[in-house]
């Protein structure tokens, strides 16, 4: 049976409005600090991402989870700033990423909105970054278009990552369905040759042991 195949045909049959909500709110969920750790974002858009087969449905989610991890990434940043740097010390952050927050803070002190940027593709720090940006007091009005800005890249690329892998998949399930028996029938048969001539090594060796004390009990 074509089970990837199945899998990714009814992955696509899904209404795609409740599709792209769906991995949309779990987008936004990672982004906010604390569900983070919790909400599998980057696997659903993976997942979500296999059923964008045509421009349309790749820009729809596209779009729809540039908006929603740059509003997560808000929210966060909003708690940061309301908190401060007592966030640092709640049980959350102690617990899963005190180390992942302060490299955060220590990367937004030498760079800035930069930092922001490229926080987006590092796992545990992109959910800790916002709050740590309103933490050290980064206006706002950098952290915005950094924020969204490598919300759009990295929702592209990981979008771009599913679509492939999901054509591929049907493609190396189409290939096993008409030549896979073939394949594992060599490979079986490879297996047993080599299982066979070791075997058969191994029993002439100790044939040619036992013979040996034997041939020189004769010779005495």
């Amino acid at each position: 049976m074509a089970l990837v195949t199945d899998l990714l045909n009814w992955l696509q049959s899904l209404p795609e409005p409740g599709l792209v909500a769906a991995t949309g709110g779990l987008v936004f969920a990672e982004c906010t600090i604390g569900l983070g750790f919790i909400a599998p974002g980057e696997s659903g858009l993976l997942v979500a991402a296999t059923t964008a087969t045509s421009v349309s449905r790749f820009l729809t989610l596209w779009a729809v989870v540039t908006v929603c991890a740059a509003l997560g990434d808000s929210l966060g940043y909003a708690i940061g700033k309301r908190f401060g740097p007592r966030l640092r010390e709640t049980k959350l952050i102690r617990k899963y990423g005190l180390d992942a927050w302060d490299k955060a803070t220590g990367v937004l002190e030498r760079r800035g909105a930069w930092a922001v940027f490229f926080a987006r593709f590092l796992p545990v720090i992109r959910t800790l970054t916002p709050a740590a940006s309103g933490t050290s007091g980064l206006p706002f009005r950098k952290f915005l278009p950094a924020a969204a800005a490598g919300a759009a890249c990295w929702s592209a690329i990981h979008i771009g990552i599913g679509a492939a892998l999901g054509e591929a998949a049907k493609k190396v399930e189409g290939a096993l369905n008409t030549g896979g028996l073939i394949i594992v029938g060599v490979l079986v048969g490879v297996a047993v040759y080599f299982l066979l001539r070791y075997k058969k090594k191994k029993a002439l060796a100790v044939t040619a042991e036992e013979a040996t004390p034997a041939k020189i009990g004769a010779d005495d």
